[in-house]
């Protein structure tokens, strides 16, 4: 595992409720969710990357202005993109989309998903 994919796993599972599972049909990949809803999916193999979702309105703007972000997954592509970790995307601005990310999916849970949340912290 890359230093930066194994700093980014520390940040991710840091999150409050963040739960990481790896696809035993994927090796080297694992899903971040809170509450049962995805937020991330890290790739360590290969290239390391990290797909995370976007507010609709940064996306293209993040596309345009780094390499490293892009498209790589069968998530629609307007709310999801792809972070390639050692690309010319500083790792501070990475951490940044992780924390977009997590409070984009956690904005959209439930009253009660929200409040079980608020319970685990």
């Amino acid at each position: 595992m890359s230093d930066s994919a194994a700093a980014l796993q520390a940040v991710l599972a840091a999150k409050p409720g963040a739960v990481g599972s790896a696809l035993p049909s994927a090796p080297g990949v694992a899903l971040y969710k809170v509450m049962g809803k995805m937020f991330a999916i890290l790739t360590q193999k290969g290239e390391p990357s990290v797909i995370l979702k976007c507010d609709p309105q940064l996306v293209e703007i993040l596309r345009e202005q780094y390499a490293g972000v892009g498209h790589r997954s069968h998530l629609d592509r307007r709310f999801w993109i792809c972070v390639t970790l050692d690309s010319d995307l500083p790792p501070d601005e990475i951490e940044r989309l992780v924390a977009g990310s997590y409070d984009l999916v956690r904005s959209g849970l439930t009253r009660k998903q929200k409040a079980e949340l608020e319970a685990l912290v």
